[in-house]
Order: C-alpha cells, then sequence, then structure tokens
C-alpha cells in the first residue's frame, strides 16, 4: 500500500518539526536558556510519526526518555511541548514534568518516562484496563533496544500474551544502549523480535527509517490486536544521529560509521522520494518551513511564558487534611 502524496508530505513536514524542534532544544541548551539535560531522537523520526499515526487517535501512547517524536507525531501542541520543557506554566503539566515526565490525558498520551524499561508496565496496565472495559482500543509501547534487557520487559510481554492484552510494543532499535553496541548486550545477534518466541507473540522486524513501511506495519499490527489476535511486537531498526543526551561525545563509535548512517536519515531520503512521485520542491521546501517556523515560533512564546512560584512547584506534592 503507498500513502498518497498529500498524506506522504503530511508525514514530512512532521518529522521536519520534530528535528526543528529538537535542534532548537539543542540550541537553548547552548545559550544556557534550557536547564537539566535532554535525550534527541534526530534520525528516528520516521519511526515515531509511522507508529503514531499508524494508530488511531483514541489508542494510548506510552513513551520513554526519547520521547520529543512520540509527542510531536500524536500532534501535541508544540507550543506546550516547548512550555514544558522550559519549566513554564503554559507547559502541558505547568513546567514541573519537563522532558521525561510529560503527559497529555486529552492526546491519549500516557506519558514519556525517565526509567530504562519503565513505561512498559504502565502501558501493559493500561492496556488491562481496555480489556476491562471492552474498548477497542489498544495501547503503544515505545522503548529502545537497552530496555528489553529489563525485567519489565519480560514481565509485561509475559502477563501481556497470557491475558491477550491489546497492546503493540514497539522496539526502536537504534544500535546502542547509551554506550554500548546491542551486539553486545542482547543474546543472538542483538536483535530484539525473537524475544518474543519465548510468550508465543508475533512479532516482525522492520526498517525504521522509512515513514511508509512503519506506518504500513503498525496498521496491520494493530488492526490484528484490535479483532483480538493478542499483543504483538514491533522491532524498528533505526539509528540516532545525535549522541545519547546532549552533549555526549560518541566516542563509542566512529565518524565514519555515523557518515554512513548519515545518508539514510530519512530527512534526506523522504524528500527525494516525493519528488519521484511528482511533488514539487516548493510543496517540500514550504512543508519544511511550514514545521521550522511553528518551532520558531514556540520557542518565543516558551521564552516569554511565566515560571510557577514555589506554592506552585508545592502544589500536588501533599495530601489535603
Amino acid at each position: 500500500m503507498q500513502l498518497s502524496n498529500e498524506k506522504l508530505l503530511e508525514f514530512y513536514h512532521l518529522m521536519v518539526k520534530i528535528r526543528a524542534f529538537e535542534e532548537t532544544l539543542s540550541s537553548l541548551f547552548s545559550k544556557g536558556l534550557l536547564g537539566g539535560t535532554s535525550h534527541f531522537c534526530i534520525g528516528q523520526e520516521a519511526s515515531a510519526v509511522g507508529v503514531v499515526q499508524g494508530v488511531r487517535d483514541t489508542d494510548w501512547i506510552v513513551s520513554n526518555h526519547r520521547g520529543h517524536g512520540h509527542l510531536l507525531a500524536r500532534y501535541l501542541d508544540v507550543d506546550k511541548v516547548m512550555a514544558e520543557l522550559l519549566g513554564k506554566l503554559t507547559g502541558y503539566c505547568g513546567g514541573r514534568g519537563g522532558s521525561q515526565h510529560m503527559c497529555a490525558m486529552d492526546k491519549c498520551f500516557l506519558g514519556t518516562n525517565g526509567i530504562t524499561g519503565g513505561g512498559i508496565p504502565l502501558a501493559t496496565g493500561a492496556a488491562l484496563a481496555l480489556k476491562v472495559q471492552k474498548k477497542d482500543d489498544i495501547v503503544v509501547a515505545f522503548f529502545g533496544d537497552g530496555a528489553s534487557n529489563q525485567g519489565t520487559f519480560h514481565e509485561s510481554l509475559n502477563i501481556a500474551a497470557l491475558w491477550n492484552l491489546p497492546i503493540l510494543f514497539v522496539c526502536e532499535n537504534n544500535k546502542y544502549a547509551m554506550s554500548t553496541p546491542v551486539n553486545r548486550t542482547v543474546a543472538g545477534g542483538g536483535q530484539v523480535a525473537p524475544r518474543a518466541a519465548g510468550y508465543k507473540m508475533r512479532a516482525g522486524v522492520f526498517e525504521g527509517r522509512d515513514v511508509e513501511i512503519v506506518y504500513q506495519a503498525t496498521q496491520e499490527a494493530a488492526e490484528r490486536i484490535r479483532n483480538g489476535g493478542g499483543p504483538e511486537l514491533l522491532e524498528l531498526m533505526t539509528y540516532r544521529l545525535c549522541g545519547h543526551s546532549k552533549s555526549e561525545p560518541r566516542v563509542y563509535r566512529t565518524r565514519e560509521e555515523e557518515a554512513e548512517m548519515a545518508k539514510l536519515d530519512p530527512l534526506m531520503t523522504l524528500p527525494q522520494r516525493l519528488l519521484e512521485r511528482g511533488v514539487t520542491q516548493e510543496q517540500i521546501d514550504a512543508a519544511a518551513k511550514r514545521a521550522r517556523d511553528m518551532v520558531a515560533e514556540a520557542a518565543e512564546k516558551g521564552l516569554a511564558a511565566p515560571v510557577g512560584d514555589r506554592a506552585y512547584a508545592l502544589d500536588g506534592v501533599f495530601a489535603e487534611n
């Protein structure tokens, strides 16, 4: 199934928005305008957009520490996402959640998560809730290859398979768990999908830098799960073109490897595909400009937005008498 030019161009717009958002965050960090840390998904935009757009708006998303792409792919308000990262009152969680603890219940986004593998059992619990409520929505649980070595991964797959829960486990395999190559930590050559066989769970491995492939694989899996086929696992092979977190020097891989992987950057390959299908360069440039302008405006608004005081920061910490 080939996506329409209009749909593919919109996916490109989303992917550029994610890239521009993270490049802007990097700039804000370098200027001392953004505190803490952050984990970028530069190079992984296609997997985020393909999966999130491949399910319904009423399907629930649970993300991980590298979640900006998932947030924006769900069409969360870029102004509110940026404000949240800047610690401002106008953010989704009033500036108290930040990058790794941001949720938007009105968008069926249960949250990013700062703990490796921490979101997987939360997503499994949400899937149980949907089953008890007899709804035909599903849950998508994002995690990385490193999280597949956590007990939470295996425990969640086991109970999801045992109880036939409506959940799609999505491993974005970017080849490195922080600084450790996946083939040194995941038995069997570094692939996560074969682990699903231990739970009699359907699994597939797909090119995660091709948004069309990801979108179609997600739609097909979601439909099977929705119709009672049980949980599934998608392993999306991708690559982060940045470090694990901001200012990380990437001493564990060569610049030659990075140069080769950069040739597969989805923001480089997708425009070429659009041109081959008859989309004009002007349309492509306009989609990119629209995305970048939205992010630039969000940064301006976020920097100008108010912050909460001490009373606001402490609100909700203690139970009322």
